[in-house]
């Protein structure tokens, strides 16, 4: 295993990506969040997505010269273009503009356009609990699942995440992918040789498998597909609010990422930003989340969510990042 420091790891990745064409500013955006990303124990969102997202620079499946841009502003809602570019950027600019104009309206929807793999979605509403708003984010991707009772991919994994701060706290942050377990750990697994639970994936022909290439090639299962078609039809509310209402290209429509070649997947990103402020007011809302959290404290073993990923990130933001040899090699030869 190879140790590297907070701010190496950071060097190494934006380095790669402005070799592969990102300009300056996407390529450091984009390496704050993988490495957060990696800091937080999130491996398959993490350092091993560098080489991903050079290899599309370089095909032209992201465009590394792409400025993100509000294309579209009405009242309390936003419309971004990531012109094709990789998302940080373009999801940046949305949550930036979004806080702006929730600060006035109390309120804020902003759609991205024309995106690229947005990383850990959650990550991108921090900013929001930082400035004492409530944010929730939706995102689509190339399709891994099929359709309540279909067979072939349609869906991506599609995560929802919601983040709620706290009053002299780490605030709640909330993060989960709509099939089973998300795609990227099946990335993972396939690189390391290891199999996969049943459950998790299909075979290209249909049939449940526990070898992450088979389940690559194949379909990831829905949330809960094993006993109703819930994670199917939650899938199918983010592919809409972020396709249909924002203009973006359907996870069908898009190229897998883990794939060197294809087209620019054009998928979508959603941010909702409320100002809890101008509704209960924030010291009714401070109050009734703390109330909650002291409830659910009540029992032993109860973690609050992001608690953990906070915790691994701060630790590793003083000891460093702990990355096995093969992918410290893989980013040396990036950047060589």
């Amino acid at each position: 295993m190879a140790q590297l420091t907070f701010e190496e790891a950071t060097r190494l990745a934006t380095l790669a990506l402005r070799l592969a064409g990102a300009g300056e500013a996407m390529a450091a955006s984009t390496a704050r969040a993988l490495v957060r990303a990696e800091a937080q124990g999130l491996a398959s969102h993490g350092l091993s997505r560098v080489a991903q997202y050079a290899t599309h620079l370089r095909n032209g499946r992201a465009n590394g010269r792409a400025l993100p841009a509000v294309t579209r502003h009405k009242g309390a809602a936003i419309l971004v273009d990531a012109g094709q570019g990789l998302a940080f950027p373009a999801c940046d600019l949305a949550i930036s503009t979004a806080i702006t104009t929730a600060q006035t309206l109390a309120v804020c929807f902003a759609g991205v356009t024309n995106s690229h793999h947005c990383g850990v979605l959650v990550d991108h509403l921090r900013a929001v609990a930082d400035a004492g708003m409530v944010g929730l984010g939706f995102a689509n991707s190339p399709a891994a699942m099929p359709a309540a009772g279909g067979k072939h991919p349609i869906f991506g994994t599609n995560p929802i995440a919601a983040a709620f701060p706290r009053r002299n706290a780490d605030p709640l942050l909330i993060d989960l992918s709509l099939s089973e377990v998300a795609r990227g750990k099946l990335m993972v697994a396939a690189k390391e040789g290891q199999a996969i639970p049943l459950g998790w994936a299909l075979d290209s022909q249909g049939q449940p498998t526990t070898d992450p290439k088979a389940g690559l090639a194949g379909s990831m299962l829905p949330l809960g597909a094993a006993s109703s078609p819930k994670g199917a039809m939650l899938a199918l509310i983010v592919e809409l609010l972020v396709t249909a209402v924002i203009g973006a290209q359907f996870g069908f429509e898009a190229s897998s990422f883990f794939v060197d070649e294809g087209n620019a997947p054009r998928i979508g990103q959603a941010f909702i930003v409320i100002d809890p402020g101008a509704l209960a007011g924030q010291d009714v809302y401070y109050e009734r989340m703390e109330t909650l959290v002291s409830e659910m404290l009540i029992d032993d073993g109860v973690r609050l969510a992001g608690a953990r990923r906070t915790s691994l990130e701060e630790k590793a933001r003083n000891s460093g990042l702990t990355i096995p040899d093969a992918l410290k090699d893989q980013l040396d030869r990036l950047v060589a």
